[in-house]
C-alpha cells in the first residue's frame, strides 16, 4: 500500500498512542484525561490548541501561509461496557470500553498532525477537531451550536469511521445519505399490580408493553414505504421485582432509524398511535418520551469524489469497495455536514489472522495495521485540497 513513508515511521507512537487511549476509556462529556492526552501532543508538536469547546473537545489550528481552510474530525469517546479482549492495554475503567474505534480515530488524526507539522506540503489553513460525545449524546451537535466553524472557519469538512466489516486496508464512501437519522424514545406503560395466579384482578403492564414490542414492527414492515429505510429497536425492557406479582408499570426503550427525511419527524406520531391505542385496549395508559437525536448523514457529491480519489492513491483503486450501502447506523458527523460540505469515509479494519467482533461489542478490537493507512489519507487529503 503507498501510504506515506513518513506516517509510516510514526505507526509505533501512533500505537502507543491509542493503547494510552484505549485504557482510560471516557464516555460523554467527560473525555477529561484523553482531551488532555491530545491537547499535549499537540502542544508537542508545535499546533495552535483550543480546549473547552463542547465541554471536552479539542480544536488545533495548523497555517501554512495563505490559502483555503478544512476541518478533519476524530471522535474521542467510549461507551459504556465491560471489555472482554483480555489485551494488556485492556481497560482500566470499570464499566467502560473503547468499543467502536474512537481511541484509533484519535491517534490517527494526531498522527497526520505530526507530519504536517514537519512536512508543511500545503498552504492554508487545517482545523484539527477532536470531537468528544459521540455515542447518542450529540458531541458534534454542541460544538457546532458553541460556535465550531464561527471560531474555526473552514469550507469543507471531513470525517473518518474505522469499519471491522471491511478487510483491513479496504476503504469506501458514497455521496448522498449514507447513515440513518437516529431518535430515542422511551415508553411507559401503567397497568395494575395484581397476584400472579390471579391476572383477570389486574391490568397486566408486561402483556401491554410486549404487545407494543411486537405492534412497532409492523411500522417498517406494514406501514410505511419499504425504500425509506425504517429500523425500529427496543433495546430495553424493565418490569417487575418479585416474582409471583404482576408489577403495574412496565417501561421500554429503544431507537428509531430512518433515511427519509419526512419519515424521521412523523415516526414519532406513528409510534405514539400504537402506543396509545394498545395500552388503550387492555385496559392500561401509556406515555412516551421521544427524542430526536441525529440527522441523515449527507455527504456532498464533489467531496465525496475527492475523497474517493485520495483513498485510491492511498490503498489503490483495487481496495475500494464497489459494494457500499448506506447504514442504519447514526452518525453526530451529520451536524457538521449540515453545515459545512463534505464526506464522511469508511476505513476497513477487518482481521485477517483471527475472528474480528463487530463494533459495540465487548470482545472488539481496533486493527493497529490500519493507523498509517487513515493518517496517510488525512495528510493526503489536506496535500490535496490545500495545494501550494
Amino acid at each position: 500500500m503507498p501510504t506515506i513513508k513518513e506516517i509510516n515511521s510514526l505507526h509505533a507512537e501512533m500505537i502507543e498512542w491509542r493503547h494510552i487511549i484505549h485504557a482510560h476509556p471516557e464516555t460523554a462529556f467527560e473525555e477529561t484525561h484523553t482531551s488532555e492526552f491530545v491537547a499535549q501532543k499537540l502542544q508537542e508538536f508545535g499546533i495552535e490548541v483550543y480546549q473547552g469547546l463542547a465541554k471536552t473537545g479539542v480544536v488545533g489550528t495548523i497555517t501554512n501561509g495563505e490559502g483555503g481552510s478544512i476541518g478533519l474530525r476524530a471522535d474521542m469517546d467510549a461507551l459504556d461496557m465491560d471489555e472482554q479482549t483480555k489485551v494488556d492495554y485492556a481497560s482500566l475503567i470499570p464499566g467502560k470500553m473503547h468499543a467502536c474505534g474512537h481511541d484509533g480515530h484519535t491517534a490517527m488524526l494526531l498522527g497526520a498532525a505530526k507530519y504536517l507539522t514537519q512536512t508543511k506540503a500545503f498552504r492554508g489553513t487545517v482545523q484539527l477537531i477532536f470531537q468528544p460525545a459521540e455515542e447518542m449524546a450529540g458531541g458534534g451537535r454542541v460544538m457546532v451550536e458553541e460556535g465550531l466553524f464561527d471560531k474555526f472557519p473552514v469550507t469543507q469538512v471531513f470525517g473518518m469511521h474505522n469499519w471491522p466489516n471491511l478487510p483491513a486496508g479496504k476503504m469506501s464512501v458514497r455521496s448522498g445519505p449514507s447513515m440513518a437519522a437516529a431518535a430515542s424514545f422511551e415508553v411507559t406503560v401503567f397497568g395494575k399490580s395484581s397476584h400472579a395466579a390471579a391476572p383477570h384482578q389486574g391490568v397486566d403492564a408486561i402483556m401491554v408493553g410486549s404487545e407494543i414490542v411486537s405492534s412497532l414492527q409492523t411500522i417498517s414492515s406494514r406501514v410505511t414505504n419499504p425504500i425509506e429505510g425504517i429500523v425500529i429497536s427496543v433495546t430495553q425492557f424493565n418490569a417487575g421485582n418479585a416474582l409471583n406479582v404482576l408489577p403495574d408499570e412496565a417501561v421500554l426503550r429503544g431507537t428509531a432509524r430512518s433515511f427519509s427525511k419526512d419519515a424521521s419527524t412523523t415516526l414519532e406520531n406513528m409510534i405514539r398511535r400504537i402506543v396509545e391505542n394498545v395500552a388503550q385496549a387492555h385496559g392500561a395508559t401509556a406515555e412516551l418520551r421521544y427524542e430526536h437525536l441525529y440527522p441523515v448523514l449527507i455527504n456532498s457529491q464533489k467531496e465525496s469524489e475527492l475523497a474517493l480519489r485520495v483513498a485510491e492513491e492511498i490503498v489503490g483503486a483495487s481496495e475500494i469497495d464497489p459494494e457500499y450501502l448506506p447504514s442504519m447506523a447514526s452518525e453526530d458527523f451529520s451536524f457538521m455536514l449540515n453545515e459545512r460540505p463534505g464526506c464522511f469515509m469508511r476505513l476497513g479494519s477487518g482481521f485477517t489472522d483471527r475472528e474480528t467482533f463487530p463494533l459495540h461489542n465487548s470482545r472488539y478490537e481496533f486493527n493497529d495495521d490500519v493507523l498509517p493507512i487513515g493518517a496517510s489519507y488525512w495528510a493526503r487529503l489536506v496535500e490535496t485540497l490545500l495545494k501550494p
